[in-house]
């Protein structure tokens, strides 16, 4: 059994949890950007929560080979099958040769589709996930792609949940200070938390670029290259922070002015261009 993409304006990524542990081995944990997401939609299929999906960026249309029962999560979009439609957040019956649609999102950037039965690319260190930055994990999805689809077997469907609403205003996300805040001058500190700062168009999964004031460094000397997590802030030679999602490196030279808290990663999976993300100090003083 498969879904077959027949048509594409964007990318569609398989992911799951990713490869955690290895970053010993230089790998990075990569995986879904929005893991609350991928959850809710393998819940709904009565799928393990771990189980591979589809993380889609744009529009997608995928046809079954075979009856299959599906589910769409995450940023809110139009959904149809063959044309009439549907809603994020519940279980949708594809029958054989059937074309499920997702335009793009309205509110925010990622679907996640999720059939029962998970997709079953074949695992590349343990895992399923498409790394963008390492090339690790199944190719990125294109027109004519089969995504094969495992054995279903005896599974309880959830037939709808709450998918939660992604607000439309400023983005705030929780910032712990450190561990290189001390690189940075006290108004340079100041401005990291007081502005508003805009998404760039050149954010993608290893992350998301923000645009604003320049924060100005307290220490001008090169840094060597260091670990670095999910939801690290650096700040770039230009003086401009950036916010490392899934597929980040495991190291890097740009000092960390701060880390968001893992939690609110998630969030920035739907922080479009011309966004304004907030950091709020954690805890607060």
């Amino acid at each position: 059994m498969s879904l077959r993409v027949t048509a594409l304006a964007g990318s569609a990524l398989v992911q799951d949890r990713g490869r955690p542990g290895r970053t010993g081995l230089g790998v990075t944990p990569s995986g879904t950007f929005d893991r609350n997401a991928a959850r809710q939609a393998n819940l709904l299929v009565g799928n393990p929560e771990d189980a591979a999906v589809l993380e889609v960026v744009g529009s997608v249309t995928l046809h079954a080979t075979h009856a299959a029962a599906v589910a769409v999560t995450g940023a809110p979009g139009p959904i149809d099958v063959d044309g009439v439609p549907r809603d994020t957040g519940q279980v949708l019956h594809l029958a054989e040769g059937a074309g499920l649609t997702l335009g793009p999102a309205t509110i925010g950037v990622r679907r996640v589709v999720a059939v029962a039965g998970g997709l079953t690319p074949d695992p590349v260190l343990g895992s399923r996930a498409t790394d963008v930055l390492s090339g690790l994990g199944p190719p990125p999805a294109a027109i004519g792609t089969l995504l094969p689809v495992g054995l279903t077997g005896d599974r309880t469907l959830t037939t709808r949940i709450e998918t939660g609403v992604l607000g439309v205003g400023d983005l705030t996300v929780r910032i712990v200070l450190g561990p290189r805040d001390d690189w940075f001058t006290a108004a340079a500190i100041g401005t990291l938390l007081g502005t508003g700062w805009t998404v760039s168009p050149r954010s993608d999964r290893i992350g998301v670029r923000l645009d604003g004031p320049v924060l100005e460094r307290a220490v001008t000397g090169e840094l060597e290259s260091e670990p670095v997590v999910r939801g690290s802030v650096q700040v770039t030679s230009a003086g401009l922070p950036v916010v490392l999602g899934p597929d980040h490196p495991v190291t890097g030279g740009y000092p960390v002015i701060g880390v968001v808290l893992d939690a609110d990663t998630d969030l920035l999976a739907h922080a479009a261009p011309g966004r304004v993300v907030r950091f709020r100090r954690h805890p607060a003083p």
